[in-house]
């Protein structure tokens, strides 16, 4: 049975978490004289001179609104790598506690655990990219804290298969952490309705991908209310900049637009995959539930340099375990997938 004391460090059970002059004080008032501000403004036209909401109440609200899960079960972090940087700080011991990854992966939990001295036991994923379970068992011993899985998985694109996800739920004393940054663009349904069933459940979502606002750099993760005030206790008071705040909330308005976007991806993510099948040079692509597609080739490096010549970047995994060979394209627009197509007919030219 997981329990949250259990898995939590010493130190931060007995954290006490700074407190800022805007958490000390919830409400309206006419004469802010509490957090040393530079109380006539600031240069630009907007009023930045204020601190930002420490946990971004409205913004979550919204989120809410949209996600279908209560306040009290969302936290907010300067991208999802933060709170990914939080959960290591939060729940492992460094140097004593491991965690299990499942390459190939997201390249950032690995490089977040070697940030705190976290061992990681890696598990490779099998051929057709999906969990090893009887290896993950294997290497679970009373110091592994987390799992992380990501589905739909980055590099690879596919979703992992929800059965396996829900037996390390259920047998599993740590935290499994599920990272959905793709999930818009998935025929899976996210793990976010099970919260109430799975206390050690986390879902990471981002808004960079399907909303478009990498630039502004916000990611979520949902989680029981124990989890995410644990969380809170631990990041920085105002990791959330107020500017990044309010646009948000402004793009949070344009659900139909996102919607929109995601449609558009799919079909050209579709129509992109029969015109690469064309070619004698692509051995395989991979099914995705996500806005990119693993392209299996004779010879990526010799592509991918073909493609940088033409100022075509695409994303070169031809050295990741499980990904010899392949070339990682993100679905573009119309335009840009025809000149894609135009490059690459180019090749031999």
């Amino acid at each position: 049975m997981f329990d949250i004391n259990n898995i939590l460090r010493k130190n931060i059970k007995n954290l006490v978490p700074y407190s800022s002059a805007r958490d000390e004080f919830k409400g309206e008032a006419s004469v802010y004289l509490d957090a040393n501000e530079n109380a006539f403004g600031s240069p630009l036209d907007q009023q930045y001179n204020r601190y930002p909401d420490p946990l971004q109440y409205a913004v979550k609200k919204r989120l809410s609104e949209i996600k279908g899960v209560p306040v009290r079960n969302i936290f907010l972090g300067n991208g999802s790598d933060e709170a990914i940087d939080v959960l290591f700080r939060s729940f492992c011991n460094p140097g004593i506690d491991n965690v299990i990854l499942v390459p190939p992966t997201y390249g950032m939990y690995q490089v977040s655990a070697n940030i705190n001295d976290i061992e990681t036991r890696n598990i490779m994923l099998t051929a057709d990219y999906q969990l090893n379970l009887e290896g993950i068992a294997e290497a679970i011993d009373e110091r592994t804290k987390m799992i992380f899985i990501c589905s739909p998985n980055n590099p690879t694109g596919n979703s992992i298969n929800r059965a396996d996800i829900e037996t390390l739920l259920v047998n599993f004393n740590g935290i499994v952490v599920i990272d959905e940054a793709y999930i818009n663009f998935s025929r899976q349904k996210t793990f976010i309705q099970e919260l109430t069933e799975y206390a050690n459940l986390i879902v990471l979502q981002t808004l960079s991908k399907a909303w478009g606002l990498a630039g502004l750099r916000l990611g979520m993760a949902f989680a029981s209310e124990e989890i995410v005030a644990v969380m809170n206790k631990v990041k920085p008071p105002y990791n959330i900049n107020d500017a990044t705040q309010k646009l948000v909330l402004e793009a949070l308005q344009q659900v139909d637009q996102v919607n929109n976007w995601i449609k558009q991806t799919l079909t050209e993510r579709d129509q992109l995959v029969l015109n690469l099948k064309k070619f004698d040079f692509v051995l395989d692509i991979y099914p995705s539930d996500a806005n990119f597609i693993l392209v299996k080739t004779t010879d990526a490096n010799g592509i991918y340099n073909h493609l940088v010549s033409q100022g075509i970047i695409v994303r070169n995994r031809s050295k990741v375990e499980l990904c010899e060979g392949c070339l990682r394209i993100t679905v573009g627009t119309p335009n840009e997938n025809s000149i894609l197509i135009n490059a690459l007919k180019n090749l031999h030219n």
